[in-house]
């Protein structure tokens, strides 16, 4: 029996989830005991298909079906499905995290008044996120591109009531629209250089170096993937995302919305080979981002705004894997950052949802009362960390022995580029550790700042931490055979990391490692980011970028926005009051002669004729 041609039907994938996001919608009020069922069992049945479509696909090659959709000027736009090996490997990826998210909330959100109206929408950005993985047209997945910020809006700002939600959600949105102007701009270049937006065209002309501004179209793509993806200078508005449930951020952080942009250029990475000024400039955003937000997370007493800074980092390194030619372990790293990830931010949410707090500050000792949470989320935190045997070691030195190999070899990036994601990333390996036991030690260890009961939380959110473990602990272990994971995002080699940069990232881990716990230790009570000193305000405000936002942009806009208000009222409207002030003046004089009183107009009248009889007589 072959299964060939399944991967015909892949568009299936993406639709069950859109189906299901308008029937928990209409199902919502009338019969609320089907929105568990609506939610949970299409998004199996969409994972079941796309295992179905990866395991058909095989290792090799490309299926793509399309219809033509509408004219776009000289050119046509089409709809359809082109699956490949790093299509089909990443669809599987999206569905199986947001099938157990839409599992977990179950639990979490059960008592959620807008239950219905959350599960549809995580079912819609879900569609949305596959419609770009298998998309086999530009037009078609700057749809589901957009779909899905209209779709974070939602959820970010799901709790509307709070001020904090609201101001997240629209900063999530107005920043990410930011980055998707120069993104439309740049779907439109590669449309007209290749003269199709079909993405096999486009891929086929940069391989012929049939296109005239690749480097512009590449440059303009990387706005949309600097604000998706949240990397530096459009990053600020992940951390803030943390107002949304928890869930949500787990299904943002790890599977859809922010590895869009990283996907994207893994898909039109010929685009990208045939730009070495953007992916240079992609080496230096990441640089920056992965430490950066590494150092941010360090100083972050908010359990998510740790992971959520710890995600800008993780997305960084698969930034900068792609920057120095490592494709294959950027989007390794990808998969196994989706497994901890959101392992991490679930954990985290059994966390908040056993103590009602976020805050570090308020935690300690659950590892007696949470056991489940606490291994897991060890393990977690382990691939987290970098540290061997898990995932996150294989997938995260893949890309720094890549980096090594372009920096003393050659690549298609500078070398000076390709240094500095090296230099940066073996720094921020050892900030991660150090955050990572930072986090571990205050949530899990000494003694309750506060005393609460905690508890384990119901199965129904335990089992997904459990199956996020698996994969979390043992899928680096795949990267060892060339004939399976390299193959299934379409590269040809085995990940093995390099000897020497293994040996320092292991090095700087255990650094950051033993030098948190040492100092955790001398006093267990008090929070080790404390030996930042004077660097720790500057770190936990995140460098102040937001601030610098605020100055160089918003409060210019306010001036001018209060220069315009005063011009209105105090100029334009000075016209409009002085004419009807006049208007009145003018009508009292006038109202003094009319009295109503008949002697008086009659002597007006007769003063009158005096007047101008006078004025007669005078004039002879």
């Amino acid at each position: 029996m072959t299964l060939a041609p399944i991967p015909t039907y892949a568009w299936v994938v993406p639709a069950l989830p859109f189906v299901a996001a308008f029937l928990g919608l209409a199902a919502g009020r009338r019969f609320p005991g089907l929105i568990r069922p609506l939610a949970v069992l299409p998004t199996l049945a969409a994972t079941a298909l796309a295992s179905w479509v990866a395991v058909a696909q095989g290792t090799g090659g490309v299926t793509e079906r399309v219809a033509r959709l509408l004219p776009v000027g000289p050119l046509e736009a089409y709809v359809g499905t082109r699956v490949d090996p790093l299509a089909a490997t990443v669809g599987v990826m999206v569905c199986v995290v947001a099938l157990l998210v839409q599992i977990y909330s179950s639990g979490y959100m059960a008592s959620d008044p807008r239950y219905s109206s959350y599960a549809a929408l995580v079912s819609l950005f879900t569609a949305a996120m596959l419609l770009v993985v298998y998309s086999a047209d530009l037009i078609a997945l700057l749809v589901g591109w957009e779909v899905m910020g209209i779709c974070s809006y939602f959820l970010i700002g799901h709790h509307w009531e709070t001020p904090g939600a609201q101001a997240a959600a629209v900063k999530a949105f107005v920043m990410t629209k930011l980055g998707d102007v120069p993104f439309l701009f740049g779907i439109f270049v590669l449309g007209l250089d290749a003269g199709s937006f079909r993405i096999g065209d486009v891929l086929a002309a940069a391989g012929a170096g049939q296109l005239e501004h690749a480097q512009a179209a590449a440059l303009l793509l990387l706005g949309g993937v600097v604000g998706k993806s949240a990397q530096f200078p459009l990053h600020s508005w992940l951390p803030d995302a943390m107002a949304g449930p928890t869930p949500i951020s787990a299904l943002i952080h790890a599977a859809t919305m922010v590895a869009a942009g990283v996907y994207l250029v893994a898909r039109l990475y010929p685009v990208y080979l045939a730009a070495p000024v953007a992916l240079a400039v992609l080496a230096v955003v990441a640089a920056v981002t992965m430490l950066g937000a590494a150092l941010a997370a360090l100083a972050q007493d908010d359990i998510k705004r740790v992971l959520a800074y710890s995600t800008v980092s993780q997305l960084a390194y698969m930034a900068g894997g792609l920057a120095v030619g490592a494709r294959e372990a950027s989007m390794f790293h990808l998969l196994a950052h989706a497994a901890f990830k959101a392992l991490l931010f679930l954990a985290a949410g059994t966390v908040i949802h056993a103590l009602g707090t976020n805050l570090m500050g308020e935690m300690g000792g659950l590892r007696r009362h949470m056991k489940t949470t606490f291994w897991t989320m060890t393990i977690g935190l382990a691939a987290l960390a970098g540290l061997p045997p898990f995932a996150g070691f294989f997938s995260k030195e893949a890309i720094l022995g890549a980096a090594e190999h372009a920096a003393r070899h050659g690549g298609p990036v500078a070398a000076w580029a390709a240094w500095a994601v090296l230099v940066a990333g073996l720094v921020t390996v050892a900030v991660t550790a150090a955050y990572v036991t930072r986090l571990w030690l205050r949530t899990f260890f000494g003694r309750p700042a506060i005393e609460r009961v905690a508890y384990e939380v119901p199965a129904v959110m335990a089992w997904p931490l459990v199956a996020l473990a698996i994969p979390s602990a043992l899928l680096g272990f795949l990267a060892l055979r060339p004939d399976w994971l390299p193959a299934r995002v379409g590269g040809d080699a085995a990940l093995v990391p390099s000897s020497m940069t293994s040996a320092l990232a292991l090095l700087a881990a255990s650094v950051g490692l033993l030098a948190t716990h040492w100092v955790w230790r001398r006093d267990p009570a008090a929070d080790p980011a404390r030996v930042l000193g004077p660097l720790r305000r500057p770190c936990e405000r995140a460098f102040s970028v937001d601030g610098l936002y605020e100055f160089l942009f918003v409060a210019p806009y306010r001036a001018l926005v209060r220069l315009v208000r005063f011009t209105d009222d105090e100029v334009v409207d000075a016209y409009v009051r002085g004419s009807g002030v006049l208007a009145r003046l003018a009508g009292a004089g006038l109202r003094l002669t009319q009295t109503g009183n008949v002697q008086t107009y009659l002597t007006g009248l007769l003063a009158g004729v005096v007047l101008i009889a006078i004025s007669v007589v005078m004039a002879q």
